[in-house]
């Protein structure tokens, strides 16, 4: 047994006796406390060209502004417009609509930027947009995010592939308000499940996807990888079974485990940076650094780019709600953990490009996983 837990570490996130690590019923809010960073430090120089003092300062103020976020966005009241965080500065922007609140932000230790609208206002252009939208998406357009910073909807272009079609579509999107075309990649996104390859996290029928977060009573991960059934562990052998999932619209499910297997708060590092300890979900803002953890490339790192995304992985099948980052991925990452400091983000669901010549990937906020099945994530 002493044999089989040891090597049942190479699933994404570590499963094992329970008695291995130390665990607290701990809320999927749990405030950060101190990032478990020496690892990560060390991955993160190799992806953003920082020393480690240089990349753990910025771990350090991006859990800062993580923590002050909740503060500086009831300071702001109803003229919030959304949050990101500067790397340049290493602090928060709060952006606010007009000046009445623009002291009360500032005082909170933020900074405040002018924008356009509220960020209500752009959370009901964009679901006005998804409405509008419907699946009748051309295969040019990879998908749409609100920008706090502009105010606009940002329509995702794939780079010399714009058309009439595409111009009618965002013409259409253009009756609920300013929206903004951008090219991006001529690759099409698509989800990271892959065929199967042996020895590694876990089996659904011939599909190899990635572990994502514990959660008392079992695991989440993407809900493409899946559609109900028994799941396989990396050796083969059953592990549990998938309890609910869902995909298009969103991208989650969660499994059971049983049969032996257990689940800790850890995330693998690969034998690239050290295990991490997951110890609670708490939402870190755009530009704020993240790493991704999964079965095929392993460890990799980059930066938040956009939230409340809509995805096009083509043939109809819209992802809404996804977060933008730049971190790659290839097949067999699905489902894997995104995690910044000791706080779990999200779990992989697709992109575009790979880790050699880099790319784009989404995630499906773990938050979110965790309300829709009324989960406890396993926090250390």
């Amino acid at each position: 047994m002493k044999i089989f837990l040891a090597t049942l570490l190479t699933a994404t996130t570590a499963v094992m006796a329970p008695t291995a690590l130390p665990a607290a019923n701990a809320s999927a809010s749990t405030v950060p406390g101190h990032l478990t960073v020496a690892g990560q430090a060390s991955a993160m120089q190799r992806d953003f060209g920082l020393t480690e003092q240089q990349m753990n300062q910025r771990l350090g103020a991006e859990t800062a502004a993580a923590k002050l976020l909740p503060a500086a966005q009831k300071a702001a009241a109803e003229d919030f417009g959304g949050a990101w965080f500067d790397a340049r500065t290493q602090k928060l922007i709060i952006g606010v609509v007009g000046t009445q609140h623009t002291a009360a932000v500032r005082a909170t230790g933020a900074d405040a930027a002018a924008v356009p609208v509220t960020a209500a206002a752009l959370d009901r252009q964009k679901a006005a947009v998804d409405k509008l939208a419907g699946k009748a998406v051309p295969d040019a357009v990879s998908g749409w995010s609100a920008d706090p910073r502009t105010g606009s909807i940002v329509v995702n272009v794939q780079a010399g592939k714009r058309s009439k079609a595409v111009d009618a579509f965002v013409a259409k999107l253009t009756r609920t308000g300013t929206v903004i075309v951008r090219e991006v990649a001529a690759q099409a996104p698509r989800t990271f499940a892959a065929g199967t390859v042996g020895g590694d996290p876990f089996y659904v029928d011939n599909i190899r996807c990635s572990i994502g977060f514990s959660v008392y009573g079992g695991y989440i991960t993407a809900g493409h990888c899946g559609r109900g059934g028994l799941v396989r562990g990396w050796d083969g052998s059953d592990q549990g079974w998938f309890q609910g999932w869902s995909f298009p619209g969103n991208d989650y499910a969660w499994v059971s485990v049983g049969y032996g297997w257990w689940t800790v708060p850890v995330v693998l590092g690969w034998g690239q940076v050290s295990d991490q300890l997951v110890r609670g979900s708490w939402e870190a803002p755009i530009g704020t650094s993240v790493c991704r953890s999964g079965s095929t490339s392993h460890w990799h790192c980059g930066t938040i780019l956009a939230k409340n995304e809509t995805v096009n992985y083509g043939n109809g099948q819209l992802f809404y709600g996804a977060t933008k980052t730049n971190v790659c991925a290839e097949p067999g990452d699905s489902g894997g953990s995104f995690i910044t400091g000791d706080q779990a983000q999200g779990v992989t669901s697709g992109g575009w490009g790979n880790c050699s010549s880099g790319g784009e990937t989404w995630f499906q906020p773990v938050n979110e996983i965790l309300q829709a099945y009324n989960l406890t994530l396993h926090t250390a």
